[in-house]
């Protein structure tokens, strides 16, 4: 017998804006579920760095005084590593709001850890959550919508008026909100990995800038260094046909980022020189940077689903945490029926775009310098003679705008 459930909203990923849109929706009074194809907790390919105009939001949701004790160290110096450039600079800090006194740096705190949190909280509020389930359809029933989930051979139909579509862009499916793959040379690629015993000063966020692709690490929580990067496909292919390890004929991907990126850039590989990996390098994409439409037919799209920054800066959770909340706020306050939840589209959507676009193109702007073959040399001569430029990226990135709303 198939289950059915009814709900004012269903969220389909327990992310960052997944959980954030439920948490903020629970506490004003909707009957909320979310549903998550994957068991926590898990990795993700991602940078784990949360701007400090955050911290008032975090704090909104109640996971503030947790996350707190949990993240990295407070990230002062951003830099930039590129062959033997190493240069830094001040990161600005937050300003306009109130963590400006309190928390005035941004920190990094593993996924396997953040997305536990947030999950837990919205489980306090009263949100049901269904998990590990995969969302494999969606009909229209009228006002409503039914979202057929599938656990193993178990069955369960969700309806709801709204529907919000959190599970980011990475992977195809079924749902019209999911976008298809196709493979282009040009695709990026992400990596990610854990290390231990890093000498990267605690303070210090670098960017990475290598042949084809672009990184970052940071200090995170529990003395591990979070590093990530973007590659493209057809520079990784050509890193795989190198030799590898005795001597095999072929490197695996992990072996051939490590490899590219120690020798690339000094400064990994003196960050890396007596450290050793946490657990293995994981692997997603190709990313799709770009803005894409935040609502159709009660749909309504949060997180990387909505649009997606070049990694390059950094904003990544920082985008997710606040698309979400954004969202809620204009649902909770719109009339019942299509018309009010179509102009809460409306509203949201142009509101995304005010905080957001102008991320999205000093992101996409500085990864097509970084991807430009020759280009690595022009950037370390400039950040070196002007290291100013590494703050006003931060700045131009918006790790200190505040969130609309706790000003």
């Amino acid at each position: 017998m198939t289950r059915l459930s009814t709900h004012d909203a269903i969220i389909i990923g327990a992310g960052p804006a997944g959980t954030s849109v439920a948490l903020t929706l629970a506490r004003r009074g909707w009957t909320v579920a979310i549903v998550e194809k994957s068991a926590f907790p898990r990795r993700k390919v991602c940078g784990e760095y949360i701007s400090a105009s955050n911290l008032t939001l975090l704090d909104q949701l109640e996971i503030g005084e947790a996350w707190r004790a949990n993240a990295g160290p407070e990230i002062r110096r951003v830099g930039f590593f590129s062959g033997e450039a190493c240069a830094e600079a001040p990161m600005p800090p937050a300003k306009d709001g109130p963590c400006e006194k309190k928390d005035g740096f941004g920190r990094a705190l593993g996924r396997d850890i953040l997305d536990g949190l947030l999950l837990q909280a919205a489980r306090s509020a009263g949100v049901e959550i269904f998990q590990p389930c995969r969302a494999v359809a969606i009909d229209r029933d009228g006002e409503m919508q039914m979202v057929r989930i599938q656990a193993g051979n178990e069955t369960t139909m969700l309806r709801a008026p709204v529907i919000v579509a959190a599970h980011g862009s990475w992977e195809p499916g079924p749902l019209p909100s999911q976008l298809g793959k196709t493979n282009r040379p040009s695709d990026l690629l992400g990596f990610k990995a854990h290390f231990t015993g890093s000498s990267l000063a605690p303070d210090l966020m670098p960017l990475l800038v290598f042949p084809g692709g672009y990184g970052g690490m940071v200090s995170a929580d529990h003395g591990r260094l979070s590093i990530s990067c973007c590659i493209r496909r057809d520079m990784l292919a050509r890193l795989r046909k190198q030799p590898g390890p005795n001597q095999q004929s072929h490197l695996s991907a992990a072996d051939a980022v490590c490899r590219h990126l120690m020798e690339s850039c000094r400064g990994v590989r003196d960050a890396l020189e007596s450290a050793h990996a946490d657990g293995a390098w994981l692997a997603a994409g190709p990313i799709r940077p770009g803005i894409r439409s935040c609502y159709e037919r009660d749909i309504f799209r949060v997180g990387n689903a909505a649009g997606e920054s070049h990694p390059i800066i950094a904003e990544g959770i920082s985008m997710a945490l606040q698309s979400g909340w954004l969202l809620a706020s204009e649902l909770a306050c719109a009339p019942d029926g299509g018309a009010g939840r179509e102009a809460a589209g409306r509203r949201y959507e142009a509101a995304w775009k005010g905080l957001f676009s102008t991320r999205v193109y000093a992101a996409a702007a500085l990864a097509g310098i970084a991807l430009r073959p020759g280009s690595a040399t022009l950037m370390a001569a400039i950040v070196r003679n002007f290291p100013q430029t590494l703050t006003l990226g931060a700045q131009l990135s918006g790790k200190t705008k505040p969130v609309p709303g706790f000003v």
